[in-house]
């Protein structure tokens, strides 16, 4: 079983930038694909970014395409997702998933984090 722990999010100004980690324990996530997720107040939960289990691979949402970037650390068992050029449309709570096989928008995910709150002023 694998816990996540998401981390990094905060406010920040239109423009800005930040940082999100995900650490992951319990088990090891170094042989997974993982993804990032993002669910805005009254909105459904949507896709932002995965990553192929290597780090070769990754995808991103047309939304975010650009302007984040998805990476990992294996060795320290760890996802990161880069955001710059932040809008406010990009407010929400982000969230990392364990991806049961391919990782991508209609994907099943076995571990959830309990997300951490991005938020864009104007």
């Amino acid at each position: 079983q694998a816990q996540l722990v998401e981390s990094g999010g905060g406010l920040v100004q239109t423009g800005g930038s930040l940082r999100l980690s995900c650490a992951a324990s319990g088990r090891t996530i170094g042989t997974n694909n993982m993804a990032w997720f993002r669910q805005a107040p009254g909105k459904a939960r949507e896709f932002v970014a995965s990553i192929t289990w290597t780090g070769l691979s990754t995808y991103y949402a047309d939304a975010v395409k650009g302007r984040f970037t998805i990476s990992r650390d294996n060795a320290k068992n760890t996802v990161s997702l880069q955001m710059d050029s932040l809008k406010p449309e990009d407010t929400a709570v982000y969230y990392c998933a364990v991806a049961r096989g391919v990782a991508g928008p209609q994907s099943k995910y076995d571990y959830w984090g309990q997300g951490t709150q991005v938020t864009v002023s104007s």
